[in-house]
Parts: structure tokens; C-alpha cells; sequence
């Protein structure tokens, strides 16, 4: 058999054992917020049948599903006319029947809409698994990464939006970040613009303009306007709400003047205001409300998809795009036959988070993930005195390492030391003898003697 090169399928990733501590280190620290307000974990499977997914990303991201092809001879049920005209779009319901998930949202609502009658309503879940795309690769976006996600559905209380602010807050908090931002608008707010305007089947095409102000400026996002059918009468009427300016307050008291004419858009400014007073009553301090969350007009991510509150999460620290977002959707699982069952999310962009720590050297030093200490192996008859204190570190919850064989001491202390171990123990005829042994410092070099008490105490 030829020799094959090693090699990683393009956008994928081999994560290193100090790389996964990182990673857990950020997962976990998510999932015990997430718990605390009473979410519980699920898993949907790495793949779906093809039909749940088609048609709930639109026809670009059906292109970014991976087809998986059936099992044995997939070409047998596909007729000679398709396969001589080389059209795969018409193909692949024939010879492909499941596909990698793209994300976690349309399993949710599978989920949800499969065990309606086993769960109770709202239903708060998290999940953290890896999608998959078939995405151009390049810099920070790959074919395979981790989504982390948050849900609840079943409920239309504001309590939620206001509770999701203060998990984004506590988790980044925790996971050491000092400057953040909460971006919060409402889709009924846009709504309500586009109407006074005049024109509200132009909703998407303003807030997709709108939404580029950082990167364009108000120039281009004027530019952009004007050649989407707006009018220069309309670009005065939108240019004070695109450069709303002062506290959240100020900005939502211009809101209530401009959209005093527009039912929906004051409902979306009073929705708001709800999320608001919650978090008030939440947050005694009023630290939240006061340092991390804005209200921004032009935030306006997935519009087809959202209906009530929106989210967007950037950190200042660093250069990076958002690490988080979500929204309230008011018909998720409709797609499956559920009719009118609301609910609202926000996901937590995991590789980015893992990036910005790594840039501001936030991760904490691996105390007790790594093994702690190594027990260097002599010879057969040291080796049989070692095993039941193998054994019975093990059992006083100490990760402990006996090295397989008796290499020579050079080799046993580099293993050590290529691991990051920071204690080994040395057992010869002497320390057999005499219950005596020898424990080394890796770190400082210094060696004692210390009995088996005194040794699980210590590295307990």
C-alpha cells in the first residue's frame, strides 16, 4: 500500500491537549452561567436528513450544506437522463438523503417540535456542538467550528431579553473581559422607520444599508440608499436616527418623538424599555445598564429572522467583529408544523472568544487539568511496590502518571518535563525499605523525602 501524506481537510483544525484546556476552560465557564439560570443541556446528532434542512437558509446557504452520500451504490436510483445531463442540483435528492448540520438553530426547532409532548414550556436550552459549512476557507473562518447557543421557548416575557443581557455580562465577566459592548435594538423599531418613510417594503434594503455605517460611513451608507430607491427627502428624514447620540435614554426619547406616528415602532422602543427595567431591578447596582449596554439603531443582523429585540456583542479590547448576538424570533418552529410558538436566543461566537483571551492572556494557569505527578519507574521489583500506590494515589483523586518502563532517568525526567508535570517521585530499594520517598520539584529542582500520607495530602 502507497505511503499517504498526512494532511487536514481544508477548513479544519487539530486542537493540542494546551488548546483544549483553553477551550474547556472557556466552555465550561459558559455552561455554568447558562445553568444558573436554568438552562439545561441537549445534543442533537452531527447529521440531519437533508430535507430538515433544505430551504431554512435561503439558496446560498443550501449550497453551504455538506451532503453526505447514501450508503452502498448511491447512483443506482438516480434515472440516466439526469445522470447524462451532469445536473447535481437535481441530483442530490436521489443520491444523498442526510447532511452535516449547518448550525443549531433548525435542529432546536426539530427538537422542540419532535419532543413537544416531553418538555415543558418555556423550554431553556443550551448547546454546545460543532456545524459544519462548506464555506470558502480563510483567516477565522472555517468548515468546522463550535456554535454555542442559548434558547428559550415557549415565552414572551421580556424577563428573558433582559436575563440574556446579564448572562452575556456574567460570562464574559467571568471569562475575565473588562470592556465590552451589548448592542440592543428592535426590529419593530426598524419596522417603524421604514414605515414613516413611507416605504416599508423597503425595510431590508434600508437596514442592510444602515447596518454598514462603521464600515462605509454615512456617505456611503447615503450612496447606498439612494441607489436602493430612496429619496434624498429620505435621507434627512433617517439622517438624525442613523447618528442618534447620548445615553440610551436620550436615544430612545428622540425615538419616541420621530416614531410618535408609528404603532409598531413605538412597541418596539417599549419592549425595550421592559428589557430595561428589568435589568434594573435584576442589577441594584445599575452597573450593567450603565457601562456595557448601548442602544444602537443600526444594528440590524438577521432581519428576515428576527421580529422583537435584536443583540450584537463586540469587545474593545481588541480588534475583532462580534463575539455574540441573538434575537427574539416569533415563529421558530413553524417550519415543522408548530404554529406560533415564540421564543428568543443569543450564541456566543466561541473561536473569536478563544482569540481574544489568547491576545490579552486571560486563560488561567492549567492547575490540576495536567497530571500532576510522575512516578519513575526503576526496575520490575520497584514497579510491583509502585502499582498499589498507583492505585491508591488515583483513588484520593490525584492524576498520576507511572512511567511504562524502566527507561533511563534521563529519559523518564524529560517525559516530565516535555508534559509540564511539576513532581515526581523517585522509589528505589531504599525508599521501599524505609516508606520513605523521594519527591522532586520540577520547577525548582529542590528533592525531600515525604511519606505516602503526607504525599496525597500535599498534592491533594
Amino acid at each position: 500500500m502507497a505511503t499517504v501524506k498526512p494532511s487536514l481537510a481544508k477548513g479544519t483544525r487539530d486542537f493540542s491537549p494546551a488548546e483544549m484546556l483553553k477551550r474547556n476552560y472557556i466552555f465550561n465557564t459558559l455552561k455554568r452561567v447558562f445553568k444558573k439560570y436554568g438552562y439545561s443541556e441537549i445534543q442533537t446528532p452531527s447529521f440531519e436528513n437533508l430535507q430538515t434542512l433544505t430551504g431554512k437558509y435561503g439558496d446560498e446557504g443550501d449550497q453551504l450544506i455538506f451532503k453526505i452520500l447514501n450508503s452502498g451504490d448511491y447512483l443506482s436510483k438516480a434515472p440516466n437522463d439526469l445522470l447524462e445531463s451532469k445536473s447535481s442540483t437535481k441530483l442530490i435528492s436521489l443520491i444523498s438523503e442526510k447532511a452535516l448540520r449547518y448550525d443549531l438553530t433548525v435542529p432546536f426547532a426539530r427538537y422542540v417540535v419532535m419532543h413537544q409532548n416531553d418538555i415543558s414550556l418555556p423550554f431553556k436550552r443550551f448547546q454546545i456542538q460543532p456545524v459544519w459549512r462548506a464555506d470558502r476557507p480563510q483567516r477565522g473562518r472555517y468548515r468546522e467550528f463550535y456554535q454555542c447557543d442559548v434558547d428559550v421557548v415557549g415565552s414572551e416575557s421580556l424577563l428573558n431579553e433582559a436575563e440574556f443581557i446579564l448572562i452575556y455580562h456574567e460570562a464574559l465577566k467571568n471569562l475575565g473581559l473588562q470592556d465590552f459592548t451589548i448592542k440592543i435594538n428592535n426590529r419593530k423599531i426598524l419596522s417603524g422607520i421604514a414605515e414613516i418613510i413611507g416605504k416599508p417594503e423597503l425595510i431590508v434594503d434600508m437596514t442592510v444599508a444602515i447596518d454598514k455605517l462603521d464600515k462605509i460611513g454615512l456617505e456611503g451608507v447615503n450612496k447606498e440608499l439612494l441607489g436602493r430607491g430612496f429619496t434624498a427627502a429620505d435621507l434627512e428624514i433617517l439622517r438624525p436616527i442613523i447618528l442618534l447620540e447620548g445615553s440610551n435614554l436620550k436615544k430612545l426619547s428622540a425615538l419616541k418623538h420621530v416614531l410618535s406616528n408609528s404603532e409598531i415602532g413605538l412597541k418596539g422602543i417599549a419592549e425595550i424599555e421592559e428589557s430595561f427595567d428589568y435589568i434594573s431591578k435584576l442589577d441594584s447596582s445599575n452597573e450593567v445598564l450603565n457601562q456595557f449596554v448601548e442602544v444602537d439603531i443600526t444594528l440590524a443582523r438577521g432581519l428576515n429572522y428576527y421580529t422583537g429585540c435584536i443583540f450584537e456583542v463586540k469587545t474593545n479590547e481588541v480588534a475583532m467583529g462580534s463575539i455574540g448576538g441573538g434575537g427574539r424570533y416569533d415563529d421558530l418552529t413553524g417550519m415543522f408544523g408548530l404554529k406560533g410558538l415564540t421564543g428568543v436566543g443569543v450564541s456566543f461566537g466561541a473561536d473569536r472568544i478563544y482569540d481574544v483571551l489568547e491576545e490579552l492572556n486571560l486563560y488561567p494557569e492549567a492547575k490540576g487539568d495536567f497530571t500532576k505527578l510522575l512516578i519513575v519507574n526503576f526496575d520490575k521489583e520497584t514497579e510491583s511496590f509502585t502499582l498499589p500506590l498507583l492505585n491508591r494515589l488515583r483513588k484520593a483523586n490525584i492524576a498520576v502518571e507511572l512511567y511504562p518502563t524502566a527507561a533511563k532517568l534521563k529519559k523518564q525526567m524529560s517525559y516530565a518535563d516535555s508534559k509540564g508535570i511539576p513532581f515526581v517521585l523517585l522509589i528505589g530499594e531504599e525508599e521501599v525499605s524505609s516508606g520513605q520517598l523521594s519527591l522532586k520539584d520540577m520547577q525548582t529542582g529542590d528533592q525531600r523525602k515525604i511519606d505516602e500520607s503526607s504525599l496525597i495530602v500535599e498534592l491533594s
